[in-house]
């Protein structure tokens, strides 16, 4: 059976309605006209009727095919951006389980283990109830880092902003990190004037979160005998720049644009074994966010990367 529904275009049966009342109009005005008119005038009427009605027509079809276009484009868009949340969402939970299912099999794993006898083994049970110790402190630093990114997404975390000194901000965490360079043979470097001290005003707890989590991964994935770098630039009077620069191993430049993203691994092999929750590098791109500023990262292949980020002046 035909079946005819005017849903399925509403800017067609709307536009088609429009000049079919315009055209009446139209024509019942000329008729009006033609009564007293003689037969020259009635076709110069009639001409211009018709010229008028084309150009009606031609622009109101040209106005609503436009916007048949504009709103079928919008859809599309909406509905990739669904799609693209959805592929992101099923990734993310599919991530979220591997990293917590490998710690809590391991810890399984250790208590089954004592469990079943080896208990009585004074050695074997101080090594597995350290091991699972260590897959508890795992879970934890999931859990918690979840929960922060959780909080800046949800605006409820806020930064706490004060005036320091961003050089004796980079001495503490190349103090904290200074047993990791050196097991790893890495140099740490800094570019500073002693005699010129830049201030941000920033969070200072915050930013030490930013700045050791990307030190840590430089020193993480650097070469023997490399360097990780901070370098601090001026920008303007209101802005300054602060770059983790390092020699590593660099990255491919198809994963820069995800680097940010929760649980995004370059090589999961490589990393999970390098450790850490995977939600790092996510972590920083909120703290520096919540501060309104930017953060970048460049790389290359067998060169090395750079990781930078803006923090503002005191304007006081």
């Amino acid at each position: 059976m035909f079946s005819f529904k005017f849903k399925r275009n509403r800017q067609a049966f709307q536009a088609s309605l429009y000049i079919t009342l315009i055209a009446f109009f139209l024509e019942f005005f000329f008729d009006l006209l033609n009564v007293s008119s003689n037969n020259n005038i009635s076709i110069l009427l009639k001409f211009l009727y018709f010229f008028l009605l084309f150009i009606v027509v031609r622009f109101t079809l040209d106005i609503y095919i436009r916007l048949y276009i504009k709103n079928e484009e919008q859809s599309r868009s909406e509905i990739n951006i669904l799609k693209d949340q959805e592929n992101y969402r099923r990734e993310f939970l599919g991530n979220i389980s591997h990293e917590l299912k490998t710690p809590l099999f391991t810890i399984q794993g250790y208590i089954l283990t004592l469990l079943e006898g080896a208990m009585k083994d004074k050695k074997v049970r101080q090594k597995y109830i350290i091991r699972a110790a260590k897959g508890v402190d795992r879970l934890i630093s999931i859990v918690k880092d979840l929960d922060l990114i959780t909080q800046f997404e949800s605006g409820i975390k806020t930064v706490d902003k004060s005036k320091f000194n961003i050089y004796e901000l980079v001495d503490n965490v190349f103090e904290l990190m200074e047993f990791e360079a050196e097991k790893n043979n890495i140099s740490l470097q800094t570019e500073k004037d002693e005699n010129n001290p830049n201030y941000v005003y920033a969070d200072k707890e915050r930013i030490i979160q930013v700045l050791t989590n990307l030190v840590v991964n430089s020193i993480k994935y650097g070469t023997e005998n490399g360097f990780t770098k901070v370098v601090v630039e001026n920008i303007d009077n209101e802005n300054l720049i602060i770059k983790v620069i390092d020699n590593g191993e660099g990255i491919e430049e198809e994963h820069l644009p995800r680097l940010f993203e929760r649980f995004y691994r370059i090589d999961k092999n490589r990393s999970r074994k390098k450790g850490g929750s995977g939600l790092g590098l996510s972590i920083v791109k909120h703290i520096i966010e919540a501060h309104n500023q930017q953060i970048f990262v460049k790389s290359e292949i067998g060169v090395g990367t750079e990781f930078s980020f803006t923090l503002s002046k005191p304007r006081f």
